[in-house]
């Protein structure tokens, strides 16, 4: 009896365990994708900073290559 109560807690367990890891929606390749669209959108190309957190917005600047000056064009 011990036997079955303790088989049918492990597979409760990792039926609840496989639910857990497919419930999110917004994954990290999402996410990424999301902020290079901005960030292309602003003029800029999305640079990793070298960590690795997990979180795009962490792991990624958004570098601006062009109009960042403030000295009127000519001057």
């Amino acid at each position: 009896m011990r036997m079955m109560l303790a088989a049918a807690s492990v597979l409760a367990f990792a039926g609840l365990a496989g639910c857990a890891t497919s419930a999110t929606h917004d994954s990290y390749s999402d996410q990424l994708r999301q902020l290079t669209e901005d960030c292309t959108a602003r003029g800029g190309i999305l640079s990793p900073t070298g960590q690795q957190t997990g979180r795009p917005q962490t792991d990624n600047v958004c570098r601006i290559t062009g109009g960042g000056s403030r000295l009127p064009p000519g001057g």
